[in-house]
């Protein structure tokens, strides 16, 4: 799915680019909200919620290495939108497939810097909205449980890839640089991407089936679905302490108040890193290497004419190997590790300075709130 320089015109990829943008911009609004990190259904602290979304960043670029053959000459691989919106937030979300994406246009020269909008419209915007749209909808008519989560995630994340071929269609109708019929290219785009969005409803479920398995706290589309870890006090320990303290009579004891346990995440982080690292490292050699979804549409119906070479075709790093390494085993995981590496710092530095805005607006607030609550000082004349 993504699309390279050449394929759409000028116009059409300024206006994505421009649509992308303000996309971004009402994310990392949104995303201040959603990397509070805090509340009774969470148990996580603000600080923590930053290293985890850039993680799910890393983890979307690890797996999106892992073409997986869906017919005959053609693969598919994970877009992400569905699994970040879940695990982290529509608007966190967005912000993560799309920092994978800038990632892989400049490192590895997958995906037009030009087009750099349309790929974010597509692959980011679009699949986000339809999926945790869909998602939200199943989960509030299915029964609670992690069960309909995973479901819901699964039938989210299948729906989302055949619906950005669909917009990418609609891209194409609008700037195509060929003269390639509209209806072929809907019908071609979308009958592969219905098979590559199973492939992609299976990748979703399982890794949100997983972490709901381990840290349901940690999804943020089963916020509410779950109870959180609580720590309740003993009302007869209180008594005997009160006993031994020399009280006369211990006071009642009220009724114990949950208290939501903030679990450390430090683990999660760990496990999710390190499958990361073996998914781009060591499992991506033996992804498939036939063309992926667009690629072979593009191939075969001829829209690939006026592609243009990548403007960062000669980086070290271009189409996911380093550069002056014969072994393609070593070279293929090297470059792995490298993305995983670099999108992981990108992605949680963004969401770190991102946090930060919201926790200082809202000392700000409080600030202001405290000063207008401040009695007035009244002078000797008024008295």
């Amino acid at each position: 799915m993504h699309v390279p320089d050449g394929f759409i015109d000028a116009p059409v990829s300024a206006a994505a680019g421009v649509l992308a943008a303000a996309a971004v911009a009402v994310s990392l609004r949104g995303a201040r909200r959603e990397l509070g990190g805090t509340g009774p259904d969470t148990g996580l602290g603000a600080e923590r919620t930053a290293p985890l979304a850039g993680l799910v960043a890393a983890f979307i670029f690890a797996v999106q290495m892992l073409n997986f053959p869906v017919a005959a000459g053609t693969s598919g691989h994970l877009l992400g939108g569905a699994l970040a919106a879940i695990l982290v937030g529509p608007y966190t979300g967005v912000l993560c497939v799309s920092v994978v994406l800038l990632m892989q246009s400049v490192l590895f020269a997958d995906g037009g810097l030009t087009a750099l909008g349309v790929n974010i419209t597509d692959m980011a915007v679009v699949t986000v909205l339809v999926a945790y749209g869909i998602f939200r909808g199943l989960v509030t008519v299915l029964p609670r449980g992690r069960r309909s989560v995973t479901a819901a995630a699964f039938v989210a994340a299948a729906v989302s890839v055949p619906a950005a071929a669909v917009a990418f269609t609609g891209l194409y109708a609008l700037g195509g640089t060929t003269d390639v019929p509209i209806g072929t290219v809907f019908a071609a785009m979308t009958g592969v991407h219905i098979l590559i969005g199973l492939g992609e409803a299976a990748i979703t479920a399982l890794t949100v089936g997983a972490v709901l398995a381990v840290r349901p706290d940690l999804v943020y589309g089963a916020r509410g679905s779950a109870k959180p870890l609580e720590l309740r006090a003993s009302p007869l320990a209180g008594a005997a302490a009160g006993a031994r303290a020399g009280e006369r009579e211990p006071e009642p004891a009220e009724p114990a108040r949950p208290v939501v346990a903030r679990r450390s995440t430090r683990r999660v982080w760990l496990a999710g890193v390190a499958a990361a690292l073996v998914c781009a490292g060591g499992v991506s050699y033996y992804a498939s290497t036939s063309p992926d979804g667009l690629e072979k549409v593009a191939r075969d119906q001829g829209m690939d004419a006026k592609a243009e070479e990548h403007a960062a075709k000669d980086s070290p790093l271009a189409d996911y190997s380093v550069k002056d390494i014969a072994d393609p085993r070593i070279s293929g995981g090297l470059a792995g590790v490298i993305g995983v590496g670099a999108t992981l710092a990108v992605g949680t530095g963004v969401f770190v300075v991102v946090r930060r805005r919201r926790a200082s607006a809202r000392d700000t607030a409080v600030a202001e709130a405290a000063g207008d609550a401040t009695p007035p000082r009244h002078s000797p004349e008024s008295a």
